[in-house]
């Protein structure tokens, strides 16, 4: 009986060292799955739930006013399902807005801030205190959770704001020369524990990109808007992270908002 040669065997040794990365990979993949579950039980987000709804009603401002009759798409003060169909154009500002654009417009317009002061520091450092804007985003994103995204493209700047965010999406530049799709094209990326999701031809995935933002990130134990979500993928690409509520990002959330058309909001949710 001949002995297999040593191409057979090397052949041999690869496909199960294949296998067994592709079974450890599933695995941890399914161990943080569980890990995720466990924390959403606790997710430290409904803390500042309570605080964002007081801040909505709170007289504030040299307006001495509420949000309360801020529109952010479903009429003044309508909070239920609103963030699900957010962005969309908003006829008085004429402009397409994701949500922290509207309520940086509201807070201008009805309350009398400053803008370039209420956006100077939109996102919370290491530590810090949640911003205002986190805090009222995390409140109002959780009176869409279990609704169902609907974002429109019967208006014309709505399929134009799209489409930008389509082209923004696959643009490579930079000094890695990378794209969105670069990290959210491909089925079964994963950096160290984070496996990417492919928004570009998975419409499960493009769902959940969308669905589950903002949310908790327990490794900075801070609330992350989707805002901040852009933000920190450009930082990671190396490109000059965009203006706060820039058109650019508003273009970026229509795309992905879009794409997860029909999938149930699970925000504010709970990441690593």
């Amino acid at each position: 009986m001949k002995r297999p040669g040593l191409a057979a065997s090397l052949a041999g040794c690869a496909v199960a060292m294949l296998a067994t990365g592709a079974q450890a990979q599933g695995s941890a993949t399914d161990e943080i799955a569980k890990y995720r579950q466990m924390l959403q039980d606790g997710n430290p987000a409904e803390l500042l739930i309570v605080r964002g709804e007081e801040l909505w009603k709170q007289k504030r401002g040299p307006k001495n006013a509420s949000l309360e009759q801020c529109d952010i798409g479903l009429g003044a003060g309508v909070v239920k399902g609103a963030y699900a169909q957010l962005p969309r154009f908003f006829a008085d500002a004429n402009q397409v807005m994701d949500f922290e654009t509207r309520l940086v417009h509201c807070m201008v317009t009805l309350q009398g801030f400053d803008r370039a002061q209420v956006t100077k520091s939109p996102f919370s450092g290491a530590g810090e205190r949640p911003t205002d804007i986190e805090a009222i985003t995390t409140f109002v994103v959780d009176q869409s959770r279990g609704v169902p995204v609907k974002i429109s493209q019967s208006h014309s700047m709505e399929r134009a704001s799209f489409e930008r965010g389509r082209q923004l999406f696959y643009m490579r530049g930079g000094p890695y020369d990378f794209s969105c799709a670069t990290c959210h094209g491909v089925d079964g990326q994963r950096i160290r524990l984070q496996d990417l999701p492919n928004i570009s031809h998975n419409k499960q995935d493009a769902a959940r990109a969308f669905t589950t933002w903002p949310a908790y990130r327990v490794s900075q134990g801070a609330l992350r808007t989707m805002q901040w979500r852009l933000n920190d993928c450009f930082r990671q690409q190396r490109f000059p992270e965009p203006i706060f509520a820039s058109q650019g990002t508003i273009d970026l959330i229509t795309f992905l908002g879009v794409n997860a058309n029909g999938a149930k909001m699970d925000s504010p949710a709970i990441k690593r």
